[in-house]
């Protein structure tokens, strides 16, 4: 089986002409190049960062692996170089998309007791609703760290959280059909649809790493997935000034993949791994926005990317002469897992001969657990 090594950006001709010294530089000169090397290579990097739109429909469509294998191999590219992909004719119709944004929107409308009533309990099921400032995204798995962040700067919007409905151990918490109708029956069939979309996705991303196609699909199987519905309330943009203060801090998420479902709103940046510097993933109608994990970069030996990312307020609106309002927004995020009890070590496709893993084998289960709980500590 032929060995992949992770795909690094092309050389920079002008930055290789910049560093091309005369015999003699003073250090001025030094200093001076130095300077428009890293320049000119930030505007590289800016120019060529770019979440890549890849039509599905090829792969969804396809008549044989090798016109699937063309599709792939952007998927891989996308998440090798960015970490992020939009994904446009994924097969999931625009009025399934609406009526779960439509049925979230009703949810969070909910009197605040009618909510807590369902409140988010134990990290090991991962369900429930989350108030404003329970959680605080961050890249840090210290939980004393975690918390002190969550106090000067928690992240401003409320979710509710939705896994597997026939967990034997764990159950979800549901509004009751009164309170919410049709709730229940819309967010089930949405979390099934997500689920069989990323089992493409990830069939794809196997041809793609040149493995078999199906190489995934007994890892994933298990759905333990979680359905997350967001909202992001109107907000004062003083309440936002804060230092670190973000509607949802800079992360990485924990799992194989994310499907993302935006409103018009936007908000979500992408980190440029280049540069530091966090980009618009702006909006595009019919498209849902993909990230690899934390996991699936380990299972690919970081040839897929795990790019942090993180959710700003919008343009506000002016409510006084000193300050502003932003809009409401609305997401839904699925948050794609390997089975509970899969053991994540790395692809023998991702491995250079002669080198070790990056990381020790992990389950599911142990890495995502205990990054919740130094989230919600």
């Amino acid at each position: 089986m032929r060995t992949l090594s992770p795909i690094l950006s092309s050389g920079l001709p002008s930055v290789r002409r910049l560093v091309t010294p005369p015999r003699a530089w003073s250090v001025s000169q030094k200093r001076n190049a130095a300077h428009h090397v890293r320049r000119a290579f930030a505007t590289h990097a800016e120019n060529t960062f770019r979440i890549p739109l890849i039509d599905f429909g090829k792969y969804l469509n396809a008549s044989s692996i090798a016109e699937k294998e063309q599709t792939a191999q952007d998927i891989v590219r996308g998440f090798t170089e960015v970490g992020f992909i939009y994904l446009n004719n994924h097969g999931i119709p625009q009025e399934t998309v609406q009526q779960a944004f439509e049925q979230s929107a009703e949810f969070f409308k909910l009197p605040h007791e009618k909510k807590t009533e369902l409140a988010w309990r134990d990290p090991r099921a991962n369900r429930g609703f989350v108030q404003v400032g329970r959680e605080r995204v961050t890249q840090s798995a210290d939980a004393e760290e975690i918390k002190q962040l969550r106090e000067k700067a928690p992240d401003y919007k409320e979710s509710m959280e939705i896994g597997r409905d026939w967990d034997a151990t764990y159950k979800n918490y549901w509004p009751a059909e009164a309170d919410a109708p049709r709730f229940r029956r819309t967010m089930l069939g949405f979390f099934q649809t997500c689920h069989e979309l990323h089992v493409s996705v990830m069939r794809s991303i196997a041809l793609g790493l040149k493995l078999e196609e199906a190489f995934f699909d007994d890892k994933v199987h298990e759905q333990y997935h979680n359905l997350r519905l967001l909202s992001y309330p109107p907000i004062k943009t003083q309440l936002l000034s804060s230092d670190g203060q973000a509607r949802a801090g800079a992360h990485s998420d924990y799992g194989t993949l994310t499907l993302l479902f935006q409103d018009s709103v936007g908000g979500l940046e992408v980190q440029n791994p280049h540069t530091g510097q966090f980009q618009p993933a702006t909006p595009i109608p019919g498209t849902i926005v993909i990230n690899a994990g934390d996991l699936l970069a380990r299972w690919s030996n970081d040839v897929l990317r795990s790019t942090l990312h993180r959710v700003v307020a919008p343009p506000a609106k002016a409510i006084s002469e000193t300050e502003a309002i932003t809009p409401a927004r609305q997401s839904i995020a699925y948050f794609c897992n390997p089975n509970q009890g899969a053991e994540i070590a790395c692809l023998p496709t991702c491995l250079v001969p002669g080198s070790k893993p990056k990381y020790p084998p992990v389950t599911t289960e142990e890495y995502i657990v205990g990054r919740l709980q130094a989230t919600y500590a």
